[in-house]
């Protein structure tokens, strides 16, 4: 199940390999990971593996990892697992067994992620996340699985709501899609509706694949919802809002956290404009970085290493990137690419790290407690501006957002 088209291995990790000869197992450190060529998840997942790609350029840059006193050059492998998770398990198991990896990085997702670390966990794999946080993950005993950059889906919409609130929301209608990261964004945002003290007129899912979304759309202007929080991937996203369009369906506010993606941008255009979404990656977001590159240096490494790129870097391209970043940190911290030493060290570096992405802090089962996203709100122009919480807002947020037919 090799993959020509997602096989990469880094100018430094090759240039170790020649010179190595035959002790070139213990001159690089081989990392595998999964990318979607097709499907649902396809997007993020290549947008996620571009911020890997600047991690490995500016380790192997550096000459590698230092373990025990030794810089040792990275070599990413990456096979392709096509959105679907029966596919992931195979893959991951190829990427242990016959590529040989120390470790790996997740897949996209929940869903990928939790039928990836049903193989990680059996063969006692180091395992970094950078996009899973459905809360149910992180309930069931993986040992050596940690969250770098995501912080949990339970506390997607903590800043969002209190958006809503601030602006003087009543009502809230949460729609999702029955899978688990948009299954516990919904009632992760139920809980915080609640303690927002709003009423949720509404919560309710639809098929994974739905295609048509008319008839819970009706159901939620029906509902007399103020706000719409859908909680849904990318591409239902998309087709939501443009069916609200087409259905001449408006609320004064709707939140959609994929919509601060150039892709998002791409698919719907103008329609885009008054959208709430979340990014942790925009101008006025400075994290005080204390390991890996900071906002420009990494906006400077992503224009060079992807110059004809379709789109620009985004928040899963720095959630990434971040995951990068912490797991050098981690080897560093171990000494080792033991699963058991790489978690004790993710543990020992809890709440000592900020990357591009955010602070990192984790618990016991490797969720994610920190890592925040503030709120943008797309422009008529197309620009994204932050608009909550206020100590990073660069503009005041339009409310209510206007009728289709006064934009």
């Amino acid at each position: 199940m090799r993959s020509t088209l997602f096989r990469t291995v880094s100018v430094g990790a090759l240039g170790a390999l020649i010179m190595a000869g035959a002790a070139e197992a213990a001159e690089k450190l081989r990392v595998g990971m999964t990318v979607s060529s097709t499907g649902s998840f396809a997007l993020a997942s290549q947008s996620g593996a571009r911020g890997i790609d600047i991690w490995v350029d500016d380790v192997n840059k550096r000459g590698g990892i230092e373990i025990g006193g030794k810089k040792v050059p990275v070599e990413i492998v990456k096979l392709d697992d096509r959105s679907d998770k029966q596919m992931v398990t195979r893959v991951y198991e190829n990427l242990i067994s016959d590529e040989k990896v120390d470790l790996v990085f997740a897949p996209f997702g929940s869903t990928l992620t939790a039928a990836a670390a049903t193989v990680t966990e059996r063969h006692g794999k180091y395992m970094m996340v950078w996009s899973a946080a459905s809360n149910d993950l992180y309930r069931q005993g993986f040992k050596y699985m940690v969250s770098g950059t995501q912080m949990p889906v339970s506390a997607i919409l903590r800043a969002s709501t209190e958006l809503a609130k601030d602006l003087g929301v009543k009502k809230v209608a949460i729609i999702h899609s029955d899978e688990p990261y948009p299954a516990g964004e919904a009632e992760g945002g139920r809980e915080l509706v609640k303690e927002a003290g709003m009423e949720l007129v509404l919560l309710e899912k639809f098929p994974k694949g739905q295609k048509d979304f008319s008839t819970i759309l009706q159901k939620v202007r029906a509902s007399g919802a103020e706000a719409l929080f859908p909680a849904a991937y990318e591409g239902d996203q998309i087709s939501i809002l443009r069916q609200m369009k087409q259905l001449n369906i408006h609320f004064p506010f709707v939140f959609m956290e994929y919509a601060s993606t150039p892709q998002f941008a791409a698919a719907v255009g103008k329609d885009g404009a008054y959208i709430f979404s979340h990014t942790n990656y925009h101008p006025a977001i400075n994290w005080p970085v204390t390991a890996g590159l900071n906002r420009q240096q990494f906006a400077d490494a992503y224009k060079a290493k992807f110059p004809n790129a379709e789109f620009a870097p985004d928040y899963q391209t720095v959630l990434a990137y971040g995951a990068g970043v912490l797991t050098e940190e981690i080897i560093k911290k171990a000494g080792s690419t033991d699963a058991a030493a790489l978690k004790k060290a993710s543990l020992d570096l809890s709440d000592k790290v900020t990357v591009l992405a955010g602070p990192y802090a984790i618990d016991e089962t490797g969720k994610q407690l920190k890592m925040p996203f503030p709120v943008l709100q797309a422009q008529t122009d197309g620009r994204l501006e932050t608009v909550w919480p206020k100590d990073v807002a660069t503009v005041k947020p339009v409310f209510p957002i206007p009728a289709w037919n006064k934009r």
